[in-house]
């Protein structure tokens, strides 16, 4: 998207929209993660579209309309599996709670959910966690079970087992396939295996092999009670960064629709630089369309004035920012809690919270170009286009820089 802009101003000068659309579609696929954008392939289709015959305005109505579909999807996950499996705690994990926490999923050894219960994200309100009772119990037969629990309400399903799948998930997830929505098997508890196995083979325990061994075990199960090229997910819902919890939230958010995505991504725990960088990705794509949207508008004259740069939205973006990779307020309260130091000494071990150092530029050049920046604005146009997304694109990634390193600093002293 950089390189986008270099060709903003000449196409766009010379009113060659054709170009423009293109340079658009080139450098936005270059933009997205491999995990997939938020923009569907119909979105994409009408921005490059209304690009190529100039209608800036409809440019504007396509990217506002995505994102808001990005920020304000409900997403509905149902969590099923038989009692003492690591379903509740599982939850948990993904929403950021520990088990004695007043809004965390009850864990216990016996069957706790009778009902299906939902459960919120505490920072993403439009994203919930069903809690489904296990299959095998008298309510809840396998012919009549997604029915009962209101199959139509989830995006996807996430089978759990702590051992061996039944034949009732079997059946289970070939009804789920045959109404047409996507389920995962995931083995909870591999931590515990390996303890158990290490214990009692002290000299020939493998890591490596014991884990081979629980893989090749649950996809012979699976395919021998009739379910045909199973994947399987070998998860600890309390060493989330171990086994295969990275490569199940990899294949989820490819498999989720365009505009379901970006809700996923950033609900996902920051575990590891890997996962902190994932969650970066999609919002450097939100930022470039953001820019994108802003340097359309800015093409009407007068119109920077009204809908340009605004220094409290842009404090509200990084606020956002903040609490998105587990930096605001109440994040940092409960990290300096279990580090056991005082929330200045966490604040002061990173740059966010300066909103005015990352924004502040006495320099004569950037003087210089505020007041070229304002000339522009009122004729409208390309260059005041170019200013527009300019200074939103590099601001807004400054903040994004800063926040995911500083989430990378206390990561590595959480561990």
């Amino acid at each position: 998207m950089d390189q986008f802009i270099l060709t903003f101003l000449k196409n766009s000068s010379g009113k060659n929209f054709q170009q423009l659309a293109d340079d658009f579609l080139l450098n936005y696929y270059t933009l997205v993660s491999k995990e997939g954008g938020i923009l569907s392939t119909e979105t994409l289709k009408s921005i490059h579209n209304a690009l190529r015959e100039g209608k800036l305005n409809d440019v504007v109505d396509h990217i506002k309309d995505a994102l808001a579909a990005a920020e304000d999807s409900p997403l509905n996950i149902a969590v099923i599996g038989e009692s003492g499996t690591g379903k509740s705690s599982f939850i948990n994990a993904l929403r950021g709670l520990s088990h004695d926490e007043e809004e965390s999923a009850k864990v216990g050894v016996v069957e706790t959910t009778m009902n299906r219960t939902p459960y919120q994200h505490p920072k993403y309100p439009k994203v919930t966690f069903w809690d489904l009772p296990g299959t095998g119990t008298l309510n809840f037969l396998p012919e009549t079970y997604l029915e009962t629990v209101g199959f139509s309400s989830y995006d996807f399903f996430i089978i759990i087992s702590s051992s061996r799948f039944s034949l009732n998930d079997a059946i289970l997830a070939q009804k789920i396939k045959e109404s047409g929505k996507k389920f995962y098997f995931v083995r909870t508890k591999v931590d515990s295996d390996l303890y158990n196995e290490k214990r009692t083979k002290p000299t020939s325990f493998d890591k490596e092999r014991v884990l081979q061994k629980i893989r090749d075990y649950c996809l012979a199960n699976l395919s021998e009670i009739g379910v045909p090229e199973p994947w399987v997910f070998l998860v600890s819902n309390f060493d989330l960064d171990a086994f295969d919890f990275f490569r199940l939230e990899e294949t989820l958010l490819k498999e989720l629709p365009a505009h379901k995505r970006h809700v996923f991504a950033l609900l996902l725990p920051n575990f590891s630089d890997v996962a902190i960088d994932m969650k970066k990705n999609f919002l450097k794509e939100m930022i470039s369309l953001e820019a994108v949207k802003l340097a359309a508008v800015s093409f009407i004259p007068m119109m920077a004035f009204v809908s340009g740069f605004d220094l409290s939205r842009q404090e509200e973006c990084l606020k956002a920012y903040r609490s998105y990779f587990g930096l605001d307020d109440k994040s940092i309260e409960e990290i300096a809690e279990k580090l056991d130091t005082s929330v200045q000494d966490i604040k002061g071990c990173i740059k966010c919270w300066d909103f005015w150092a990352l924004v502040k530029d006495d320099s004569i050049t950037a003087k210089a170009l505020s007041g070229a920046e304002s000339y522009c604005a009122i004729s409208g146009g390309p260059t005041s286009a170019a200013f527009q997304f300019l200074k939103v694109y590099f601001l807004r990634l400054k903040f994004l820089n800063t926040v995911t390193e500083d989430a990378k600093i206390l990561l590595r002293k959480m561990l």
